[in-house]
């Protein structure tokens, strides 16, 4: 079961099936999904995003602890900004996080603080250790995780069928709360 999670101007909570239309304005934008690993096609319309929510929720009931998938709400707004996720990955137990924003909320250090969020969400329950998986040549991706201390590994292709650049993050690589 996904846990609500707090941040300084964010709420990260479980995504519900009313949530389409502000999910839209995410996985419905196509600069948005050309980056997404796992390969997913921008969703077309609410209708569409609807579905695809009703899966991840029904996912997420089958989840172990950490694993979760937010959609990440404004604080100030109370409106979607984006989505966050720490998922198993096969074939090495690894937990994968990862973040989405709408475009209108790019350049506001939220990808960076959602991540924050996650990390310590797992560390606190556990891990000792998470990854993020990044598609060569998206630069945003690449600066928010250095933002948010992970240590490049390297590339690999182990991963979604996709050639990936690899990040980790431990415990002690935080920046202090």
């Amino acid at each position: 079961m996904t846990r609500e999670l707090h941040s300084e101007r964010l709420v990260l909570r479980p995504w519900t099936a009313q949530d389409a239309a502000g999910a839209i304005g995410v996985y419905g934008a196509a600069e948005v999904a050309r980056w997404l690993s796992p390969a997913m096609d921008r969703v077309a319309d609410p209708a569409a995003m609807r579905r695809v929510l009703e899966k991840w929720i029904a996912e997420d009931a089958g989840l172990i602890v950490p694993g979760g998938r937010w959609a990440v709400e404004s604080r100030e707004t109370g409106g979607v900004v984006g989505g966050a996720t720490l998922l198993p990955l096969s074939p090495d137990e690894a937990y994968e996080m990862g973040w989405q924003l709408r475009p209108g909320a790019w350049g506001r250090g939220y990808a960076t603080e959602a991540g924050l969020a996650v990390a310590r969400w797992a560390f606190a329950q556990g891990l000792e250790e998470v990854i993020a998986l990044v598609r060569p040549g998206n630069r945003r991706a690449a600066a928010t995780v250095e933002r948010i201390g992970m240590e490049w590994v390297g590339e690999t292709d182990k991963y979604h069928r996709l050639r990936l650049q690899e990040y980790r993050l431990r415990p002690g690589d935080l920046p202090p709360a």
